[in-house]
């Protein structure tokens, strides 16, 4: 998919889930146009701007990977970059309270490919955990975010927040970027829902 493609599909994806304008509003610009595609995926299975998975497809750190960015004025090969994924309907859609929910925040990201313990250069935040709605809620939406880092940044997990499962409770992906300088250069997001969560049939909609 080229850049061209992939931002309009993000555009058009993004509206009808309600993330923008609604639930994502704080953290995605209204005129945000990425400079880079973000893909990720949980085995072999790609996250595709909505993708529908169930938790259980996502209890290991996804393959994330990016090309360089499409921005001239961008030194390639100096820049760095941090990974972000987030839930803005923790604990359950209907009650949001908890948002934005830290799942996983990775640093020092290059442009490639990178897996957790395998390929790829980047420095872990917070350790991933894996969505985990339960099986009677609506599925929730995760964003995927990639942020452009400042030159000679510096990081530690401290900064980030805790590991405890309270202490990743409404975090703040937008006001953590602008504390650090981060510009947002990369979107995806999916849907998830338990392993025994039951599509309402069309009558109960």
């Amino acid at each position: 998919m080229s850049l061209k493609t992939h931002t309009q599909t993000l555009r058009t994806t993004l509206h009808p889930s309600s993330l923008h304008p609604g639930a994502a509003s704080p953290l995605i610009p209204p005129d945000f146009t990425p400079t880079t595609e973000l893909s990720v995926s949980f085995s072999s299975r790609a996250v595709e701007l909505g993708t529908f998975f169930r938790a259980g497809e996502c209890k290991a750190a996804p393959r994330i990977s990016f090309p360089p960015e499409a921005d001239s004025s961008v030194a390639v090969g100096e820049t760095s970059y941090t990974f972000i994924l987030t839930d803005p309907d923790a604990p359950t859609p209907d009650d949001p309270k908890f948002a934005f929910w830290r799942h996983w925040v990775v640093a020092g990201l290059k442009p490639g490919i990178y897996e957790e313990n395998g390929e790829g250069e980047g420095r872990t935040l917070t350790k991933y955990l894996g969505p985990g709605p339960k099986d009677d809620s609506k599925p929730h939406r995760y964003l995927f975010l990639l942020y452009r880092e400042p030159p000679n940044f510096t990081i530690t997990p401290t900064d980030v927040g805790g590991e405890e499962f309270v202490q990743r409770r409404s975090f703040r992906p937008d006001e953590f970027a602008a504390r650090h300088g981060l510009k947002l250069v990369g979107v995806n997001w999916m849907t998830c829902a338990g392993d025994g969560w039951v599509a309402p049939s069309p009558e109960e909609k």
